[in-house]
């Protein structure tokens, strides 16, 4: 795993997400997931460019089940953005970068000072 990805717990969660600064894009999987290890670079590669600006984590939903639980996570992988301590976006499954770029280039846009 890249070390610019978070691996966060139920019991960093709340820290490392809830009460994060920033943005945080949260990838809900499992190693036995084979769509999650396809995303997974992808993911990586998010976090590379957005380095800085977007925190990447990832939480093994079978190590955590309840913060999946709180969430409704039900299907992996679910990739949820959360902003101030809420989820405003995510996706379900695999999806490529362009996905997750314009996905988070919306919010870092609309939680820009000024913005509209």
């Amino acid at each position: 795993m890249a070390n610019n990805v978070k691996v966060v717990t139920d019991a960093t969660f709340e820290q490392d997400v809830l009460k994060a600064d920033g943005p945080v894009l949260v990838d809900f999987w499992a190693p036995w997931c084979g769509p999650c290890r396809m995303v997974a670079p992808v993911l990586e590669k998010v976090a590379e460019q957005y380095t800085g600006r977007v925190t990447v984590a990832k939480m093994n939903v079978d190590e955590n089940q309840a913060t999946s639980m709180k969430f409704g996570i039900r299907s992996i992988p679910t990739i949820a953005l959360f902003l101030k301590g809420e989820p405003v976006d995510g996706v379900m499954g695999a999806a490529p970068i362009g996905h997750f770029t314009q996905m988070i280039d919306k919010h870092l846009t609309a939680a820009a000072p000024g913005a509209v």
